[in-house]
Protein backbone atom coordinates (compact mmCIF):
# COMPACT_ATOMS: atom_id res chain seq x y z
CA UNK A 1 0.00 0.00 0.00
CA UNK A 2 1.33 3.45 -0.94
CA UNK A 3 1.16 6.41 1.46
CA UNK A 4 1.57 10.05 0.53
CA UNK A 5 4.20 11.62 2.75
CA UNK A 6 4.33 15.06 1.15
CA UNK A 7 2.60 17.08 -1.54
CA UNK A 8 3.88 19.75 -3.87
CA UNK A 9 1.84 22.64 -5.18
CA UNK A 10 2.98 24.29 -8.39
CA UNK A 11 1.83 27.85 -9.04
CA UNK A 12 1.66 29.27 -12.57
CA UNK A 13 1.23 32.90 -13.59
CA UNK A 14 0.87 34.25 -17.12
CA UNK A 15 1.40 37.66 -18.68
CA UNK A 16 0.18 38.31 -22.22
CA UNK A 17 0.36 41.25 -24.60
CA UNK A 18 -1.41 39.85 -27.68
CA UNK A 19 1.68 38.51 -29.42
CA UNK A 20 3.77 37.24 -26.50
CA UNK A 21 2.97 35.09 -23.51
CA UNK A 22 5.27 34.76 -20.51
CA UNK A 23 4.81 32.12 -17.83
CA UNK A 24 6.32 31.80 -14.38
CA UNK A 25 6.18 28.46 -12.56
CA UNK A 26 7.02 28.09 -8.88
CA UNK A 27 7.04 25.12 -6.53
CA UNK A 28 7.55 25.21 -2.76
CA UNK A 29 9.30 22.12 -1.47
CA UNK A 30 8.90 20.63 2.01
CA UNK A 31 12.45 21.77 2.91
CA UNK A 32 11.37 25.40 2.39
CA UNK A 33 13.07 25.78 -0.98
CA UNK A 34 11.21 27.68 -3.70
CA UNK A 35 12.17 26.83 -7.26
CA UNK A 36 11.09 29.23 -10.03
CA UNK A 37 11.27 28.96 -13.79
CA UNK A 38 10.14 30.98 -16.80
CA UNK A 39 8.71 30.12 -20.20
CA UNK A 40 7.88 32.18 -23.26
CA UNK A 41 5.72 31.84 -26.35
CA UNK A 42 5.37 34.17 -29.33
CA UNK A 43 2.49 34.23 -31.81
CA UNK A 44 3.40 34.53 -35.46
CA UNK A 45 1.65 37.54 -36.99
CA UNK A 46 -0.27 35.30 -39.43
CA UNK A 47 -1.66 33.05 -36.66
CA UNK A 48 -5.06 33.71 -35.11
CA UNK A 49 -5.09 35.12 -31.57
CA UNK A 50 -5.47 32.09 -29.28
CA UNK A 51 -4.30 33.10 -25.78
CA UNK A 52 -4.92 29.60 -24.38
CA UNK A 53 -2.43 28.11 -26.85
CA UNK A 54 0.19 30.68 -25.87
CA UNK A 55 -0.40 29.83 -22.21
CA UNK A 56 -0.01 26.12 -22.90
CA UNK A 57 3.27 26.60 -24.77
CA UNK A 58 4.75 29.12 -22.34
CA UNK A 59 3.50 27.06 -19.37
CA UNK A 60 4.97 23.84 -20.75
CA UNK A 61 8.31 25.54 -21.30
CA UNK A 62 8.29 26.92 -17.74
CA UNK A 63 7.42 23.49 -16.33
CA UNK A 64 10.17 21.90 -18.42
CA UNK A 65 12.70 24.39 -17.02
CA UNK A 66 11.33 23.75 -13.52
CA UNK A 67 11.84 20.00 -14.03
CA UNK A 68 15.43 20.55 -15.16
CA UNK A 69 16.14 22.69 -12.10
CA UNK A 70 14.65 20.01 -9.85
CA UNK A 71 16.87 17.36 -11.50
CA UNK A 72 19.92 19.59 -10.97
CA UNK A 73 18.95 20.13 -7.33
CA UNK A 74 18.50 16.38 -6.77
CA UNK A 75 21.81 15.65 -8.49
CA UNK A 76 23.59 18.09 -6.18
CA UNK A 77 21.98 16.50 -3.14
CA UNK A 78 23.05 13.03 -4.29
CA UNK A 79 26.63 14.26 -4.70
CA UNK A 80 26.60 16.00 -1.31
CA UNK A 81 25.27 12.92 0.47
CA UNK A 82 27.63 10.48 -1.27
CA UNK A 83 30.76 12.67 -1.20
CA UNK A 84 31.48 11.95 -4.86
CA UNK A 85 30.46 13.18 -8.28
CA UNK A 86 27.71 11.02 -9.69
CA UNK A 87 26.55 10.59 -13.26
CA UNK A 88 24.25 13.34 -14.54
CA UNK A 89 20.52 12.69 -14.28
CA UNK A 90 18.93 12.75 -17.74
CA UNK A 91 15.29 13.15 -18.63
Amino acid sequence: MMHTAVGWHVEMEFMEDGEHTKAVAMVRLPDGTEVRAHGHAARHHTDSNQPRVGEEIAGARALNELAMQMLTKAHGEIDAASGRTSHPIHV
